[in-house]
Formats: C-alpha cells, structure tokens, sequence
C-alpha cells in the first residue's frame, strides 16, 4: 500500500523543468509589469524633472544605447555563471538602475549614469530569454513556449501601463513611485530566476560574423537602426514638448499600441510565409515613410486638436512596426551559408544597429535645435526612402527552406523586451 501511494505521488508531482518553466513565466509577468512602467513614464521624467532641450534629449541615448554595444563583451566575461545566474545579474542591473534614476539622480549626469546601469542591465537579459526558454523546453514546444513566455510579458506590460494612467490619474503618483515600482519588479524577477535550477554552464565565445554574402542585411540594420532611433527618441518628445502629452495619455497610447501590436505580429509572420521578406519589408518601408511626413506635417497643415490625434496615430502605428524585424532575421537565416552563421549574424547586426543608434539621436538633437522638429522627421523620411530602396533589392524567394527561418523568428521574437513587443523600449 506504502509502495502504491509513493507511486501515485510520483506521478502527480510536477515536473521539473515544468516547475522552473512556471517560474519562468512569472519572471516574464514581472520583467514585463517594470517595462510597461518605464517605457511610459521615462521621457515624461527627463522633461518635468530635467526640462531637456533638443539637444540634451539626443545626448541621453548616449549612455542608454553603449550597453546595447558593449553587451556581447559583458556576456562573454559573466559566461561562468550560466544563462540564468547571468539574467539574475541583468535583472538586479535593472533595478539597481531603476531605484538610482527614481531616488539617486539629483543632477543630469548621476541620472545618465544610473541609465547606463539600467539599461546594461536590460540588454544583458535580452539575449538570454530565448535561450532560457529554450532549455525548459522540448523541441517540439519551442515554439509554444516562447510564444507563451511572450504573451505573459505582454500581459504585464498592459498592466504596467495601466497602473500608470491610474496612478498618475487618480492617486497621485509620481516619478519615484513608479521608478520604485518599476525596481521592485525588475527584484522580484530577479528572485525568481534565483529560485530556478541551474544547470551546468556554458561557456560563451564572443563571435560575430561579418561576410559580404550578408552586406545587405548589415546595410538593413544601419538604415533601420537609424530611422528607429529617431522615432524612439524624438517622437515622444513631439508629443510632450509641442502637444503637452502627460503620464497617463502615453499609457493610454500604449495600451493601444499592445493590442495593435499583437494583430500585426500575427499579419506579419503570416505574410513573411506567404509572400516574402522582401514586400514585408517594402511595405514597412511605404508604411514609415508616410508615418515620416505625418510627423513633420501634420502641425502645419491640421488644426491644432486634429494634429496631435494624427501625429499620436502615427506614434502608435510606428511603436508597431518592431513586429518586421522578424523578417530581418528569417532573411538572414534563409540566404546563410552555414546554420552556425545565423546566430552570430544576428548578433552583428544587432551590434551595427547599436553603433547608429548612439550617434543618430545627438544629431537629430541639433538638427531639432536650429531647423525644427520638423526637419528631423524629414531626415527620417529621407532613411526611410533608402530603407525602400535596399528591401527591394531582397531575393524574392530565398533558396534555404523555411524551417529555420521559423525558427529564427521565434527566437528573435522572444528574445525582445516586453515593452518592445508593446510599444517603445529600450532597444
């Protein structure tokens, strides 16, 4: 009797990859729940308590996209712990920077070094999601899986925003509340990452491929890398400093963008099936460069309550064009050579988007100062035409099968922040 009870317990007790995939999950509602706080009230920050100009709102991204560069050389030196000791570190990183910017940021520069920290912190986990997922899982569920880790941050990110546009609205909130919040969370994640079984690392060799076969997809990230990071940075800013937007209205914005967002991932990798990378990526190319001339005209030829609606439209449908950058990968994953080049590609891709993204904020920064906001999103309709050009010059049909590019997507997909499957990020 002693033996069949034991034998009933066995069965029902749950796995345990399943127990860690569960708390896996969790780390997925909590790291999205921070996102949804910060993406929302960042910009918002830097203006009521820094009141940036032009120019000081281009340098922040300075110090908030150098991790994105520096991430590979980081992840190669903490190897020794493992994936999920390593997105422990990021996930204590990211409080850490969350508390400093909230408390500890009594002047402009204390403020960008606690960006760095942060942001070193979220670009540590970014590569490490997928992976995590991945070896909780069996092969035939990754996808599955992934796309259920996705769906739960997503979830929190919602939440996030909406505890801000209720906080802010209703209850008083402020700046260090929410940093406070969002630290919290980014702790709490951190904790349940603590709580899962580490297996044994591995170790991880810095390498990134760089091959003329692959010159269009680097050229790809350098045009996309610099049309993203204008509308990261400034579009925002046109919302809160031409049309006064607060708190609760980009938490209403990006709730908006969340839902859209999950309806153009589905349209999106459907159409990357059917029909191909390259009019994916020529109709993002059309899509942003009308968003482009929505954002430079629209105050000058609507009246005022209908710009801010239009150029607010436009926000929203832009925050959801991260969806594309799947295509971007299957691309890659279609024309390599070897399956080992994907990863590494990608990574060097990733690095080269970085690299512009550091440099194109300081310039639009200027550009904002002596032309106008205006100017600088037509600079970004310019990079949105070359980014036309290049998608057309995609193979129709890559002659690699579609297997691997599936795959490719999924884990590119998972490996994003959760706020950037919702709305704007860092990136």
């Amino acid at each position: 009797m002693t033996a069949l009870i034991r034998r009933v317990r066995h069965s029902f007790a749950p796995d345990h990859h399943d127990r860690d995939f569960h708390l896996f999950l969790v780390v997925g509602l909590f790291s999205g729940l921070a996102m949804g706080i910060y993406s929302t009230v960042f910009n918002n920050y830097l203006n009521d308590v820094f009141a940036l100009s032009s120019e000081s709102r281009g340098i922040v991204e300075f110090p908030r996209e150098l991790p994105g560069v520096l991430v590979v050389l980081v992840l190669a030196v903490l190897s020794f712990l493992g994936d999920t000791r390593m997105a422990v570190v990021g996930m204590l990183f990211a409080a850490l920077g969350a508390a400093g910017l909230g408390f500890l940021s009594p002047s402009f520069a204390l403020m960008l070094l606690w960006l760095m920290v942060f942001s070193l912190g979220t670009h540590v986990v970014m590569p490490l999601a997928a992976g995590i997922g991945m070896s909780l899982s069996r092969k035939e569920e990754y996808g599955a899986r992934l796309g259920r880790f996705s769906a739960y941050s997503l979830g929190a990110t919602i939440l996030g925003y909406a505890i801000v546009w209720v906080g802010f609205r209703y209850l008083g909130m402020g700046y260090r509340a929410a940093f406070l919040l969002c630290a919290a969370a980014y702790g709490m994640a951190a904790l349940m990452l603590g709580a899962m079984k580490v297996n044994r690392p591995e170790s991880h060799k810095v390498r990134l491929v760089f091959r003329k076969r692959y010159t269009l997809y680097y050229l790809l990230c350098v045009v996309n890398g610099a049309r993203k990071q204008v509308f990261l940075t400034f579009a925002p800013w046109v919302l809160i400093k031409v049309f006064h937007l607060d708190p609760p209205l980009f938490a209403v914005l990006g709730i908006l963008v969340a839902l859209l967002g999950m309806a153009i991932r589905t349209v999106v990798g459907r159409s990357i099936d059917r029909r191909g990378e390259r009019f994916v990526l020529t109709a993002e190319a059309l899509v942003l460069l009308a968003l482009c001339l929505g954002y430079a005209f629209s105050e000058a030829v609507l009246p005022a309550g209908l710009a801010v609606v239009v150029i607010a439209a436009c926000y929203v449908v832009d925050s959801t064009t991260v969806a594309v950058d799947m295509a971007r990968s299957t691309y890659v994953s279609k024309i390599a050579e070897r399956p080992e080049d994907v990863t590494p590609t990608l990574s060097a891709g990733i690095s080269v988007d970085h690299v512009v993204a550091m440099s194109i904020p300081i310039l639009g920064g200027l550009l904002w100062a002596r032309a106008g906001y205006q100017a600088v999103f037509l600079a970004a309709a310019v990079i949105a035409l070359l980014n036309l050009v290049l998608s057309r010059r995609l193979d129709a049909v890559a002659r690699v099968g579609s297997a691997a590019a599936a795959d490719a997507a999924r884990v590119a997909d998972a490996a994003e922040p959760a706020g950037a499957a919702a709305g704007p990020a860092d990136s």
